[in-house]
């Protein structure tokens, strides 16, 4: 009897700053395969792939089933402004004219616009969240043509309308296998690999999206998974760089301190990078997991302006900011903060400060966002509907942008370069000296390199 097949498609081709590896298919393989053993299941990445790629692909392979995660909605660049709807609907559309299988679609950017994108795309059912048990059960439910009706996060249509079982649940024991050939092609292209040590952000940042795709509850990972997941990567695959994808790494850090002591204890010999804020944060820490490889951080600063980190909600102030980067420096730890300009209650005065505290920053680098993308469900959307900013009957799915009044955008550029640090605007093009970086086989995501 031939075995049922399972195409999983990471739609994502976005390669500013660098082509990142597609961990949420690999998580969902992992966990089908030990559940469905008897599938055969596949991956289909576009980062390095067409559509003629993919036509060959469906007719070679003919599966059951496509999943389809799609991480980004545009490239929240307002200098830019690339919307990535119409590359998903020739997805659903090529399928459509290929092949019988049933679709299903998911990732961290239809779970922003789960029942818009539901409708637009139409495919036939869809997972919001966290997608391993909740497939596993959709699938199971089809093979079995037995009732799907109560499947947490499920999204599917009946009698014409869409039903949305918006209930979530989490996993915490996650095993991870990379994909060899997609392995190959993220570590020569980007330089790292990714993996999470825990989901979910209980912060109120206003503009964030964070909660609405992972939650507020704040899940850790199985340890043993995670340090088991490393061992392979540095044993068997060679890869000495790992970045930990989590919305905020320091977190829990009674959990961080167990996970970079197994580290430290597994002589892993693995350099990392996270995404950090300024809570629950000081030296003896920071210690410890440089200890435990710790190579880069990038801070989530949005400002340096405390009128501003109040309005945009960050849970800390710039005497934290200074502090926390003045111990990166002193144990050289390699640090880079990203900043949002222009977004909501800036003014000429708050951009101002930002720019001359920046000059306080040292060994660093800037990477500014202008303005705010607004998403539906944040707090930013509700106060761009108040300052009508943005009309209710506007869906959102093409990006718009909360742009203070208050400030002029076009003079940002001027008045970071008088600071003499390095400012790093999004439509500035580093293409050239990444990838002669990469030539030279550099690990990691190398801003470092062009530190002031």
């Amino acid at each position: 009897m031939t075995a049922k097949k399972i195409l999983l498609v990471s739609a994502n081709q976005l390669k500013i700053p660098y082509p990142v590896y597609p961990i949420g298919i690999s998580y969902i393989k992992s966990f089908l395969a030990d559940k469905l053993p008897e599938f055969e299941i596949r991956t289909f990445d576009f980062m390095d792939r067409n559509y003629s790629d993919f036509n060959d692909f469906l007719n070679l392979h003919n599966p059951d089933y496509i999943c389809i995660s799609f991480r980004n909605i545009d490239d929240v660049n307002l200098y830019k402004q690339e919307s990535f709807i119409n590359h998903y609907k020739n997805i659903i559309e090529l399928i459509r004219n290929t092949s019988n299988s049933k679709i299903i679609i998911g990732g961290a950017g239809f779970s922003i616009f789960p029942e818009l994108l539901f409708d637009l795309l139409n495919p036939d059912f869809a997972i919001y969240g966290e997608g391993e048990e909740n497939l596993f059960h959709l699938i199971t439910a089809l093979e079995k043509n037995s009732d799907f009706s109560k499947i947490n996060s499920l999204l599917y249509r009946k009698s014409g309308s869409v039903i949305f079982n918006k209930e979530n649940q989490s996993l915490n024991k996650l095993s991870l296998q990379f994909e060899p050939e997609l392995l190959n092609y993220y570590w020569q292209y980007s330089g790292m690999l990714n993996i999470q040590t825990k989901r979910g952000c209980p912060y109120n940042c206003i503009y964030c999206t964070y909660p609405i795709i992972e939650g507020r509850k704040v899940r850790t990972l199985d340890i043993d998974s995670i340090i088991e997941t490393l061992s392979n990567l540095a044993e068997k695959q060679k890869v000495d760089y790992v970045f930990f994808t989590d919305s905020i790494f320091n977190i829990h850090n009674d959990y961080n301190r167990e996970l970079a002591e197994r580290m430290i204890s597994k002589n892993l010999n693995i350099k990392w990078g996270a995404y950090f804020n300024f809570c629950d944060l000081d030296e003896n820490i920071l210690k410890l997991f440089q200890k435990a490889g710790l190579k880069h951080i990038e801070f989530g600063t949005e400002s340096l302006c405390d009128a501003t980190l109040k309005n945009y909600k960050k849970p800390f102030n710039v005497a934290e900011i200074i502090e926390i980067s003045n111990i990166c420096v002193k144990l050289g730890i390699d640090y880079a903060h990203f900043l949002i300009l222009g977004g909501y209650g800036e003014t000429e005065e708050t951009i101002n400060e930002t720019f001359e505290n920046s000059k306080r920053i040292n060994h660093s680098i800037f990477f500014p966002f202008v303005g705010m993308r607004i998403y539906p469900g944040t707090e930013l959307y509700k106060i761009a509907i108040e300052e009508n900013k943005v009309d209710k009957k506007n869906d959102l799915l093409l990006p718009v942008y909360y742009i203070s009044d208050k400030v002029d955008i076009s003079l940002l550029k001027e008045k970071a370069k008088k600071t003499g640090k390095k400012w790093i605007f999004p439509d500035d093009d580093l293409s050239k000296i990444v990838n002669k970086m990469r030539l030279k086989n550099k690990k990691g995501p190398l801003w470092e390199y062009l530190v002031q």
